[in-house]
């Protein structure tokens, strides 16, 4: 279990960030209808995430994913196959513009070394964070796959968001 934060506006738009949290600014009038409108955006972007987190096929057993537009905070529950999954996971929930932290509530059926992680940074290219993770910038292809399937290509990195850098 873990807390892990990132750049709120980086990241992939699965849902309407503001609009969630202009209801938690409603919602602390204790308003009905604010919190029911709260309640509601808040179970679309959790809906929203966990498709996300579906469609990258990963092997998760009881994926649930919760989001609370009030401290703009993923939990994620669920046992992932393994460390490499878990850890793709949690940077599908994090890299997404208007989080600010994921809740690590998951286990993992096959215990593995953890991965380290790389906020990028503008400028940064795989090749880059690879010689200075590694040592050796020809190690960056161990970068990319560690993060497809949320990496489409190497070269499509962006300043906030967060990879995963696997031990060697």
């Amino acid at each position: 279990m873990g807390f892990f934060s990132f750049i709120k506006d980086a990241g992939e738009k699965l849902f309407g960030h503001k609009d969630a949290e202009a209801a938690a600014q409603q919602a602390a009038s204790d308003d009905a209808a604010a919190k029911a409108k709260l309640d509601g955006a808040n179970r679309q972007a959790g809906d929203a995430i966990q498709a996300y987190i579906e469609a990258q096929n990963l092997t998760i057993t009881g994926l649930v994913v919760t989001f609370d537009a009030t401290t703009s905070t993923v939990s994620i529950f669920g046992v992932a196959a393994d460390q490499a999954t878990k850890e793709k996971a949690l940077l599908c929930c994090g890299n997404v513009a208007g989080v600010s932290n994921v809740n690590d509530n998951m286990s993992v059926d096959q215990s593995e070394p953890e991965a380290t992680y790389h906020d990028v940074v503008r400028g940064d290219t795989l090749w880059a964070i690879a010689k200075a993770a590694y040592g050796d910038g020809n190690k960056y292809p161990l970068i990319f796959e560690a993060n497809r399937p949320m990496l489409s290509h190497p070269d499509k990195i962006y300043p906030g968001q967060k990879l995963r850098i696997p031990p060697l």
